[in-house]
């Protein structure tokens, strides 16, 4: 994974994308016990305009030009120094916030984003999944979330209602 960072912060540095963050089971991985996940999901900011129906098309062509192409068993994935890695754009206020309250972190030497404990909490109760509702009940169970931090997003964002439901037995 050391490798695929790199080369994400070089469509960084190229101007490819304004930012990424790690989400998705390998965000939490950062903060839980590590789960089995098959790729590594990466929110991405766009430079270009919001008219742009394929806003990955910018991301797809320039790992092609490095000769990083969809991975043979996930199509919805670009295999990039053998991780999977989906690009998932910021499509609404809340996964925008939450890039842009992302922590830095060094893995194994590179500097990356994660997001928040908190945010990905959140985005998980918004997805809605049986498998989203289990991460967040592993978040619950271990201790590391700030909880009044958590409640003013889900309040925010109008998920409080969703997130009652998940946790009442907890």
């Amino acid at each position: 994974m050391k490798r695929s960072l790199e080369v994400l912060n070089d469509l960084v540095r190229s101007g490819i994308i304004i930012d990424y963050s790690i989400g998705g089971a390998m965000g939490a991985t950062f903060y839980l016990e590590p789960v089995l996940t098959m790729d590594l999901d990466v929110f991405v900011l766009f430079n270009d305009d919001e008219s742009n129906l394929l806003p990955l098309q910018p991301i797809y062509k320039a790992l092609a030009e490095r000769g990083y192409l969809p991975d043979e068993h996930e199509r919805e994935c670009i295999n990039i120094e053998g991780t999977p890695v989906q690009f998932l754009p910021a499509y609404n206020t809340l996964l925008q916030e939450a890039l842009s309250q992302a922590k830095c972190v060094d893995y194994m030497g590179t500097p990356t984003k994660v997001l928040s404990a908190e945010h990905l909490v959140a985005i998980s109760v918004q997805t809605g999944r049986a498998k989203d509702q289990l991460r967040v009940l592993a978040f619950m169970e271990s201790g590391i979330l700030n909880m009044d931090n958590l409640r003013d997003i889900l309040v925010r964002y109008e998920l409080i209602e969703r997130w009652r439901l998940w946790t009442a037995s907890k």
